[in-house]
Protein backbone atom coordinates (compact mmCIF):
# COMPACT_ATOMS: atom_id res chain seq x y z
CA UNK A 1 0.00 0.00 0.00
CA UNK A 2 1.53 3.79 -0.77
CA UNK A 3 1.69 5.34 2.71
CA UNK A 4 3.08 8.26 0.85
CA UNK A 5 0.92 12.15 0.97
CA UNK A 6 -1.98 11.62 -1.22
CA UNK A 7 -4.45 14.25 -2.99
CA UNK A 8 -8.51 13.79 -3.79
CA UNK A 9 -11.52 15.39 -5.19
CA UNK A 10 -11.55 19.17 -5.04
CA UNK A 11 -14.26 20.71 -2.34
CA UNK A 12 -17.02 22.34 -3.68
CA UNK A 13 -16.21 25.98 -4.04
CA UNK A 14 -12.65 25.77 -3.57
CA UNK A 15 -12.54 24.65 -7.71
CA UNK A 16 -9.65 25.48 -10.34
CA UNK A 17 -10.23 26.93 -13.86
CA UNK A 18 -7.93 23.64 -15.18
CA UNK A 19 -8.01 25.64 -18.61
CA UNK A 20 -6.48 28.74 -17.54
CA UNK A 21 -3.83 27.02 -14.85
CA UNK A 22 -2.61 25.21 -17.95
CA UNK A 23 -1.82 27.82 -19.87
CA UNK A 24 0.00 29.86 -16.82
CA UNK A 25 2.12 26.69 -15.81
CA UNK A 26 3.25 25.80 -19.75
CA UNK A 27 3.75 29.73 -20.26
CA UNK A 28 5.70 29.65 -16.98
CA UNK A 29 7.29 26.34 -16.67
CA UNK A 30 9.69 24.68 -19.60
CA UNK A 31 9.05 21.62 -21.18
CA UNK A 32 5.43 20.99 -19.54
CA UNK A 33 3.23 18.72 -21.93
CA UNK A 34 0.17 16.74 -21.58
CA UNK A 35 -3.16 16.92 -20.24
CA UNK A 36 -3.85 18.71 -17.04
CA UNK A 37 -5.89 16.97 -13.95
CA UNK A 38 -5.92 18.59 -10.71
CA UNK A 39 -7.06 17.22 -7.46
CA UNK A 40 -6.56 19.01 -3.98
CA UNK A 41 -5.14 17.92 -0.67
CA UNK A 42 -7.36 17.19 2.06
CA UNK A 43 -5.81 18.55 5.13
CA UNK A 44 -4.37 21.88 6.07
CA UNK A 45 -6.44 24.81 7.93
CA UNK A 46 -5.21 28.32 5.93
CA UNK A 47 -3.38 28.33 2.19
CA UNK A 48 -4.92 25.73 -0.42
CA UNK A 49 -3.11 23.43 -1.44
CA UNK A 50 -3.47 21.25 -4.87
CA UNK A 51 -1.59 18.29 -6.89
CA UNK A 52 -1.56 19.83 -10.44
CA UNK A 53 -0.66 17.15 -13.00
CA UNK A 54 0.32 17.85 -16.43
CA UNK A 55 1.12 14.95 -18.49
CA UNK A 56 4.30 13.34 -16.50
CA UNK A 57 4.90 16.07 -14.35
CA UNK A 58 3.32 16.63 -10.32
CA UNK A 59 3.56 20.02 -9.39
CA UNK A 60 2.03 21.60 -6.34
CA UNK A 61 -0.12 25.07 -6.48
CA UNK A 62 -0.56 26.75 -2.94
CA UNK A 63 -3.37 29.93 -3.31
CA UNK A 64 -5.08 31.55 -0.57
CA UNK A 65 -8.38 30.57 1.33
CA UNK A 66 -12.10 31.20 -0.08
CA UNK A 67 -12.99 34.36 2.44
CA UNK A 68 -12.06 36.73 4.38
CA UNK A 69 -8.56 36.42 5.79
CA UNK A 70 -6.31 37.76 8.23
CA UNK A 71 -4.72 41.11 6.83
CA UNK A 72 -1.15 40.14 6.73
CA UNK A 73 -1.77 36.24 6.16
CA UNK A 74 -1.25 34.37 3.32
CA UNK A 75 1.17 36.60 1.32
CA UNK A 76 2.01 33.92 -1.77
CA UNK A 77 4.73 36.59 -2.98
CA UNK A 78 6.35 36.47 0.96
CA UNK A 79 6.28 32.84 0.88
CA UNK A 80 7.35 32.47 -2.55
CA UNK A 81 10.62 34.72 -1.67
CA UNK A 82 11.43 32.51 1.44
CA UNK A 83 11.48 29.51 -0.92
CA UNK A 84 13.83 31.14 -3.41
CA UNK A 85 16.30 32.43 -1.09
CA UNK A 86 16.66 29.18 1.10
CA UNK A 87 16.48 26.46 -1.16
CA UNK A 88 20.22 26.58 -2.01
CA UNK A 89 21.25 26.88 1.54
CA UNK A 90 18.62 24.63 2.84
CA UNK A 91 17.74 21.61 0.81
CA UNK A 92 14.96 20.87 2.53
CA UNK A 93 12.23 23.11 1.18
CA UNK A 94 10.18 22.55 -2.01
CA UNK A 95 11.99 24.28 -5.30
CA UNK A 96 9.72 27.09 -5.91
CA UNK A 97 8.87 27.16 -9.54
CA UNK A 98 6.51 30.50 -10.63
CA UNK A 99 4.17 32.43 -9.34
CA UNK A 100 1.79 35.31 -10.62
CA UNK A 101 0.16 37.92 -9.15
CA UNK A 102 -2.23 38.04 -12.53
CA UNK A 103 -5.92 37.60 -10.67
CA UNK A 104 -7.24 36.50 -14.35
CA UNK A 105 -6.06 32.87 -13.96
CA UNK A 106 -7.94 32.34 -10.69
CA UNK A 107 -8.57 35.60 -8.91
CA UNK A 108 -5.58 36.04 -6.59
CA UNK A 109 -2.36 35.15 -6.60
CA UNK A 110 -0.50 32.19 -6.29
CA UNK A 111 2.42 29.86 -6.89
CA UNK A 112 3.70 26.73 -7.93
CA UNK A 113 6.64 24.26 -6.12
CA UNK A 114 7.92 21.07 -6.95
CA UNK A 115 6.51 17.89 -5.32
CA UNK A 116 8.43 16.71 -2.93
CA UNK A 117 6.88 12.96 -2.44
CA UNK A 118 7.05 11.22 0.63
CA UNK A 119 5.33 10.30 4.07
CA UNK A 120 3.49 12.57 6.01
CA UNK A 121 2.47 11.35 9.46
CA UNK A 122 -0.68 12.96 10.54
CA UNK A 123 -2.95 11.64 13.75
CA UNK A 124 -1.69 8.52 13.54
CA UNK A 125 1.57 6.33 12.32
CA UNK A 126 0.19 4.50 9.43
CA UNK A 127 -0.43 0.38 10.13
CA UNK A 128 1.91 0.02 7.83
CA UNK A 129 4.96 1.89 8.52
CA UNK A 130 5.47 -0.77 11.45
CA UNK A 131 7.53 2.31 13.24
CA UNK A 132 9.83 0.76 16.12
CA UNK A 133 10.18 2.63 19.44
CA UNK A 134 13.76 3.32 18.65
CA UNK A 135 13.05 4.73 14.87
CA UNK A 136 10.03 7.00 16.57
CA UNK A 137 12.77 8.27 19.06
CA UNK A 138 15.05 8.86 15.64
CA UNK A 139 12.50 10.58 14.03
CA UNK A 140 11.87 13.07 16.73
CA UNK A 141 15.69 13.79 16.90
CA UNK A 142 16.15 14.37 13.47
CA UNK A 143 12.70 16.68 13.69
CA UNK A 144 14.95 18.98 16.39
CA UNK A 145 18.31 18.44 14.05
CA UNK A 146 16.31 19.71 11.34
CA UNK A 147 15.28 22.61 13.23
CA UNK A 148 17.87 23.47 14.61
CA UNK A 149 19.87 23.66 10.92
CA UNK A 150 16.72 26.40 10.40
CA UNK A 151 17.79 28.68 13.16
CA UNK A 152 21.34 28.30 12.15
CA UNK A 153 20.89 29.82 8.88
CA UNK A 154 22.83 32.97 8.56
CA UNK A 155 19.92 34.60 7.35
CA UNK A 156 21.86 37.94 6.00
CA UNK A 157 24.15 35.75 3.36
CA UNK A 158 20.84 34.45 1.40
CA UNK A 159 19.28 37.88 1.05
CA UNK A 160 16.83 37.57 4.13
CA UNK A 161 17.96 40.52 5.94
CA UNK A 162 14.56 42.29 5.49
CA UNK A 163 12.42 39.63 5.59
CA UNK A 164 11.57 40.64 9.30
CA UNK A 165 12.20 42.79 12.40
CA UNK A 166 13.39 40.52 15.09
CA UNK A 167 13.90 43.52 17.58
CA UNK A 168 11.14 43.61 20.19
CA UNK A 169 9.55 40.32 18.77
CA UNK A 170 8.12 38.46 21.97
CA UNK A 171 6.76 41.87 23.02
CA UNK A 172 4.86 42.34 19.52
CA UNK A 173 3.90 38.47 19.29
CA UNK A 174 2.34 38.98 22.25
CA UNK A 175 0.22 42.08 21.30
CA UNK A 176 -0.24 40.81 17.26
CA UNK A 177 -1.81 37.71 18.43
CA UNK A 178 -3.81 39.35 21.24
CA UNK A 179 -5.11 41.57 18.76
CA UNK A 180 -6.02 38.93 16.35
CA UNK A 181 -7.70 37.04 18.79
CA UNK A 182 -10.37 39.63 19.80
CA UNK A 183 -11.20 40.52 16.11
CA UNK A 184 -12.03 37.28 15.32
CA UNK A 185 -13.73 35.92 18.63
CA UNK A 186 -17.19 34.99 17.76
CA UNK A 187 -19.56 35.03 20.63
CA UNK A 188 -19.43 31.30 21.38
CA UNK A 189 -15.80 31.29 22.31
CA UNK A 190 -14.30 32.43 25.80
CA UNK A 191 -12.57 35.63 25.84
CA UNK A 192 -8.78 34.26 27.03
CA UNK A 193 -8.47 37.78 28.87
CA UNK A 194 -6.78 35.88 31.61
CA UNK A 195 -4.34 34.33 29.65
CA UNK A 196 -3.72 37.65 27.14
CA UNK A 197 -2.88 39.57 30.36
CA UNK A 198 -0.96 36.90 31.94
CA UNK A 199 1.25 36.57 28.54
CA UNK A 200 1.39 40.19 28.97
CA UNK A 201 2.56 40.35 32.60
CA UNK A 202 4.48 37.50 32.23
CA UNK A 203 6.82 38.01 28.94
CA UNK A 204 10.57 38.15 28.71
CA UNK A 205 13.05 40.42 26.85
CA UNK A 206 13.94 38.22 23.18
CA UNK A 207 15.98 35.29 24.22
CA UNK A 208 19.29 36.94 22.39
CA UNK A 209 20.39 36.11 18.71
CA UNK A 210 17.49 36.15 16.16
CA UNK A 211 17.23 33.52 13.60
CA UNK A 212 14.94 32.97 10.55
CA UNK A 213 11.80 30.63 11.97
CA UNK A 214 9.50 28.51 10.28
CA UNK A 215 6.50 29.91 12.50
CA UNK A 216 4.62 26.72 11.67
CA UNK A 217 6.79 23.61 12.67
CA UNK A 218 4.89 20.52 13.27
CA UNK A 219 4.60 17.17 12.27
CA UNK A 220 2.23 17.08 9.20
CA UNK A 221 4.68 19.76 7.94
CA UNK A 222 7.61 16.81 7.57
CA UNK A 223 8.05 14.81 4.95
CA UNK A 224 9.80 11.81 5.56
CA UNK A 225 11.59 9.83 2.91
CA UNK A 226 9.75 6.71 2.02
CA UNK A 227 12.74 4.64 1.90
CA UNK A 228 13.89 5.46 5.11
CA UNK A 229 11.45 6.54 7.12
CA UNK A 230 13.16 8.15 9.84
CA UNK A 231 14.70 10.43 7.39
CA UNK A 232 13.01 13.93 7.09
CA UNK A 233 13.66 15.16 2.86
CA UNK A 234 11.20 18.58 3.38
CA UNK A 235 10.04 20.83 5.35
CA UNK A 236 6.16 22.47 3.93
CA UNK A 237 4.23 25.64 4.64
CA UNK A 238 6.58 28.51 4.59
CA UNK A 239 3.44 30.65 4.50
CA UNK A 240 4.14 32.46 8.77
CA UNK A 241 7.95 32.40 8.35
CA UNK A 242 9.92 35.69 9.68
CA UNK A 243 12.78 36.85 11.32
CA UNK A 244 12.71 36.10 15.09
CA UNK A 245 13.02 34.88 18.35
CA UNK A 246 13.58 31.35 17.72
CA UNK A 247 12.55 29.88 21.49
CA UNK A 248 9.39 31.15 20.49
CA UNK A 249 9.57 29.23 17.29
CA UNK A 250 9.99 26.09 19.34
CA UNK A 251 7.21 27.64 22.03
CA UNK A 252 4.76 27.95 18.67
CA UNK A 253 5.99 24.54 17.13
CA UNK A 254 5.79 22.44 19.79
CA UNK A 255 2.23 23.77 21.17
CA UNK A 256 1.38 20.54 18.85
CA UNK A 257 2.95 18.38 21.10
CA UNK A 258 1.13 16.43 23.25
CA UNK A 259 2.60 14.46 26.03
CA UNK A 260 1.17 11.12 27.53
CA UNK A 261 1.23 12.94 30.52
CA UNK A 262 -1.20 16.10 29.42
CA UNK A 263 -4.60 16.69 30.27
CA UNK A 264 -7.53 13.75 28.75
CA UNK A 265 -8.81 17.27 26.74
CA UNK A 266 -5.87 18.05 24.95
CA UNK A 267 -4.85 14.31 24.23
CA UNK A 268 -8.03 13.96 22.72
CA UNK A 269 -7.25 16.45 20.52
CA UNK A 270 -3.99 15.54 19.38
CA UNK A 271 -3.35 15.37 15.52
CA UNK A 272 0.29 13.96 15.16
CA UNK A 273 1.48 10.99 16.54
CA UNK A 274 3.23 12.33 19.60
CA UNK A 275 2.22 9.68 21.85
CA UNK A 276 3.65 7.23 20.02
CA UNK A 277 5.85 4.28 21.81
CA UNK A 278 9.49 5.78 21.80
CA UNK A 279 8.45 9.55 21.14
CA UNK A 280 10.50 12.09 22.78
CA UNK A 281 8.49 14.26 25.22
CA UNK A 282 7.96 17.85 25.19
CA UNK A 283 10.67 18.21 27.36
CA UNK A 284 13.11 16.14 25.92
CA UNK A 285 12.62 17.75 22.58
CA UNK A 286 13.52 21.05 24.73
CA UNK A 287 16.56 19.57 26.21
CA UNK A 288 17.60 17.68 22.90
CA UNK A 289 17.09 21.09 21.10
CA UNK A 290 18.91 23.33 23.92
CA UNK A 291 21.97 20.62 23.18
CA UNK A 292 22.00 20.87 19.91
CA UNK A 293 22.05 24.77 19.41
CA UNK A 294 23.51 26.31 22.51
CA UNK A 295 20.91 27.94 23.39
CA UNK A 296 19.91 28.25 27.32
CA UNK A 297 15.91 27.65 28.38
CA UNK A 298 15.82 28.27 32.00
CA UNK A 299 12.08 28.39 31.71
CA UNK A 300 9.85 27.27 29.26
CA UNK A 301 6.15 27.99 30.75
CA UNK A 302 5.67 31.09 28.84
CA UNK A 303 6.58 29.91 25.04
CA UNK A 304 4.40 27.23 25.85
CA UNK A 305 1.40 28.63 27.05
CA UNK A 306 2.21 31.36 24.32
CA UNK A 307 1.90 28.37 21.89
CA UNK A 308 -1.62 27.28 22.98
CA UNK A 309 -2.66 30.72 22.41
CA UNK A 310 -1.41 31.10 19.11
CA UNK A 311 -2.62 28.19 18.50
CA UNK A 312 -6.08 29.41 19.52
CA UNK A 313 -6.02 32.47 17.66
CA UNK A 314 -5.70 30.31 14.42
CA UNK A 315 -8.55 28.08 14.98
CA UNK A 316 -10.64 30.78 15.44
CA UNK A 317 -9.36 32.64 12.98
CA UNK A 318 -10.39 29.70 10.94
CA UNK A 319 -13.46 29.08 12.27
CA UNK A 320 -14.49 33.05 11.93
CA UNK A 321 -14.92 32.21 7.75
CA UNK A 322 -16.87 29.22 9.02
CA UNK A 323 -18.93 30.94 11.38
CA UNK A 324 -19.73 33.61 8.91
CA UNK A 325 -19.99 31.03 5.98
CA UNK A 326 -16.83 32.23 4.28
CA UNK A 327 -15.91 28.49 3.95
CA UNK A 328 -17.68 25.55 3.17
CA UNK A 329 -15.32 22.72 4.84
CA UNK A 330 -17.51 20.87 7.22
CA UNK A 331 -14.08 20.20 9.61
CA UNK A 332 -13.92 23.69 10.38
CA UNK A 333 -17.03 23.81 12.54
CA UNK A 334 -15.48 21.89 15.39
CA UNK A 335 -13.02 24.50 15.82
CA UNK A 336 -14.55 26.19 18.40
CA UNK A 337 -14.77 23.20 20.68
CA UNK A 338 -10.98 23.35 20.04
CA UNK A 339 -10.63 26.80 20.66
CA UNK A 340 -12.58 26.17 23.98
CA UNK A 341 -10.09 23.04 25.23
CA UNK A 342 -7.21 24.78 24.94
CA UNK A 343 -8.03 28.03 26.60
CA UNK A 344 -8.76 25.65 29.80
CA UNK A 345 -5.55 24.14 29.20
CA UNK A 346 -3.55 27.52 28.74
CA UNK A 347 -5.60 28.68 32.26
CA UNK A 348 -4.64 25.55 34.55
CA UNK A 349 -0.74 26.36 32.90
CA UNK A 350 -0.69 29.31 34.55
CA UNK A 351 -2.85 28.72 37.49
Amino acid sequence: MDITDQAGEIRAGEELDAAKVGRFLKDSIPNLNGEIAIKQFPSGNSNLTYLVKIGETDLILRRPPIGKKAKTAHDMNREYRILKALKPVFPYCPEPLAYTEDESVMGCPFYVMERLRGIILRKDIPEEMKVTPGEMKKICENYINVWAELHSIDYKKIGLENFGNPEGYVRRQVEGWSKRYRDAKTPDVPDFEKVMQWLYDQMPEDSGTPALIHNDFKLDNVVLNPENQTEIIGILDWEMATLGDPIMDLGSGLAYWVDSSDPDQLKMMHQHPTMTPGAMTRQELIDYYSKKTGRSIQSFRFYYCFGLFRLAVIAQQIYYRFYHGQTKNPRFGWFAYGVKILEQVSSQLIG
